[in-house]
Parts: C-alpha cells; sequence; structure tokens
C-alpha cells in the first residue's frame, strides 16, 4: 500500500483557529525581499517570520503569490536540516496549534495549511503538550476543521546502493492522543451514615460522693 491515510476529526478536538486571522494582513520581515509586479509574485530570503494575527510562521525562504482575485497562497522551505516552524492560536480556548516541516502552504482563502516532509504537528493546552501527530504530509482545513495526515512509502537506497537497489521503506503515521478531561468531576458514591459518638453528660453522669 503505496499510500495510509489517517483522518484526526472523529479522534480528536477539530482543529479551530482564531476566525479573525483570516482576514488580517500579514506582517512580514527578511533579510531580502524582491517583487515582481508583472507576476504578482513576491519573494522573501533569510529568516524569515511572517505574522498574521495569531498566525505565526518561521522559514528560511518565501514566496507569495497572489492572483487577480487576491488570493494568496504562500510557500515557504526551510534551511538544510531545519524545518519550517507554524504557530496558531484557537478559537476561543487558551489552546495552540503548532507544526514543524521542511516545507509548508497556506492558503490564505481556503484557510489551510499543508506541511510536507518530516512533518509535525503539537496540540498545547496551556503550556502543556496534549496531542503530537508525525506524518510525511499533514493538512488541515480550518474551514471544514478537519486534520489528515499522510503516511507514505517510500524508497530510498542505503549506504552501498544505487538508487536502483534501494529497498521500500515505511513512512507511517504515528499519533499520541490525550483524552480532554471532563469539567464535571464524577461524585464519590454516598456512603451509609456512621452513628455519632456518645459522650456522657457531666449533668446527668454518676453523682459524686459527699
Amino acid at each position: 500500500m503505496c499510500l495510509l491515510a489517517l483522518s484526526l476529526g472523529l479522534l480528536c478536538a477539530p482543529v479551530w483557529a482564531e476566525k479573525a486571522d483570516r482576514d488580517k494582513p500579514m506582517h512580514i520581515e527578511a533579510d531580502t525581499m524582491r517583487h515582481d509586479e508583472t507576476k504578482q509574485l513576491t519573494q522573501f530570503n533569510g529568516g524569515v517570520v511572517a505574522v498574521k494575527g495569531t498566525l505565526v510562521l518561521r522559514a528560511d525562504r518565501m514566496e507569495v503569490q497572489q492572483d487577480t482575485q487576491g488570493k494568496q497562497v504562500a510557500k515557504l522551505w526551510a534551511a538544510p536540516n531545519e524545518r519550517v516552524f507554524f504557530r496558531q492560536k484557537r478559537e476561543g480556548l487558551d489552546e495552540f496549534t503548532e507544526g514543524e516541516a521542511e516545507m509548508a502552504i497556506y492558503d490564505n482563502q481556503a484557510d489551510v495549511v499543508t506541511l510536507i516532509q518530516r512533518a509535525e504537528v503539537r496540540l498545547l493546552r496551556g503550556a502543556q503538550l496534549a496531542d503530537q501527530i508525525h506524518g510525511e504530509k499533514i493538512v488541515f482545513n480550518n474551514t471544514t476543521e478537519v486534520m489528515t495526515v499522510d503516511g507514505q512509502k517510500q524508497v530510498r537506497p542505503t549506504a552501498g546502493q544505487t538508487a536502483g537497489q534501494a529497498t521500500e521503506r515505511n513512512q507511517r503515521v504515528r499519533a499520541v492522543l490525550t483524552p480532554r478531561q471532563n469539567a464535571a468531576t464524577p461524585q464519590a458514591a454516598p456512603t451509609a451514615p456512621t452513628a455519632p459518638t456518645l459522650r456522657t453528660s457531666p449533668s446527668v453522669g454518676e453523682s459524686k460522693k459527699p
């Protein structure tokens, strides 16, 4: 089986991002920038940091392509041996979604983030790690509130092998899902009442001898 897909929509809480982020402008910092007005393509290089509301993206290189309707698609690449990083707050909760991969694609109109190669997503509840997912490709759609993770069978040559002699290697999906704590704590079953301890009252106790 060449492709293994895992839909997490039923296994864990949906990934609800801050809805207001979609309509906010993106602020970008980088070492260099090049804009081609004819192609509507803007390129950023070196220490790229992009902020769009609560969404934060960090990469070595980023290209933003815009069409005539204003749709923007940002593609981000990591430096060698590094990974692109993103972080976004979840709607109405003290929770954050974090992710890393060698390449990332953000479609602002569809509100979809795609992580490709050595992809990882983490859900933080406050400062505590709750869920952690690894795969070759992770896509989460903040509009439909569905996340999908693909594990792909790869063919890679080992030491001393050529590409034609390479053996297949499975890149399986791996996930750790932490149950959400119920706000209502179950109460202990009532126990039978115990009899009160009887004590002798001084006024009705044994009389004192004269």
